[in-house]
């Protein structure tokens, strides 16, 4: 290869084919057996090199931002069709049930605040503080999965998907805030008989509506998680009734 060669930036096939048709056009010839296009003496436009239409930046531009729209809509087709089926009894169970969570872990947190309480009682309330955490962050997962609202609005009744709409306030088994009150400024043992007394009430109102949800619930996952509820606050109720024997 001579040196001017070599000095040839880099460049295409098609482009280093151009150079070479336009060499030998000014040499008077054609190239590889083709005749030189006959012009009219302007030689202005054979100055310039064109690039390949993959070359140039708009079209490169153009080409990422439809693949990225495309893909955009493949990936909420997709997503959108991967949505697992449920019914009103998964997504109303698993709203209403995280707030009953919350109030349970509010009581337990509110116990081990108080003076002179009982320590196997102590350890109950750590467990379901940290047990009941727990399923409200699956709660929370399941409804994101399904693509619902982590939580029903604050002033929707609860309980419409047992059939038994009611205000969020008398949802089975809460405590009332006098109850929650009358718990914080106890001590000692009326402390855990406001406790216990509290706890298996609420207990007893989450496992009727983990009950329904496990009977009349569609997916499989809510399903399951309704019944290891149903037999974890059974055996914690016994815990808690032994604990103040």
């Amino acid at each position: 290869m001579d040196a001017k060669a070599e000095e040839l930036p880099d460049l295409s096939l098609d482009q280093l084919i151009e150079l070479e048709r336009r060499a030998a056009e000014r040499d008077g010839g054609g190239f590889d057996g083709i005749d030189a296009d006959p012009g009219d003496g302007d030689d202005d436009d054979d100055d310039e090199i064109v690039l390949a239409w993959w070359q140039h930046p708009m079209n490169v531009v153009t080409l990422v931002l439809t693949a990225a729209i495309i893909a955009a809509m493949i990936g909420w087709m997709v997503g959108d069709a991967r949505r697992p089926a449920h019914n009103t009894v998964d997504t109303g169970f698993l709203q209403d049930m995280r707030v009953h969570h919350e109030q349970a872990v509010v009581m337990s947190l509110m116990y081990r605040s108080l003076p002179d309480v009982d320590p196997g009682l102590d350890i109950v309330a750590r467990t379901i503080v940290v047990g009941q955490n727990i399923e409200v962050g699956r709660m929370i997962q399941m409804l994101r999965t399904f693509g619902e609202q982590e939580a029903a609005p604050s002033d929707d009744l609860v309980m419409q998907w047992m059939g038994m709409p009611t205000e969020p306030d008398q949802m089975m088994g809460l405590a009332s805030e006098d109850d929650l009150e009358a718990l914080g400024r106890s001590s000692g043992e009326e402390a855990d008989r406001l406790f216990v007394e509290l706890m298996v009430a609420h207990h007893e109102g989450g496992i009727h509506m983990a009950e329904y949800a496990a009977e009349n619930g569609e997916h499989p996952e809510v399903l399951a998680f309704a019944e290891s509820i149903v037999h974890g606050q059974q055996g914690e109720i016994a815990e808690l009734r032994d604990q103040l024997d």
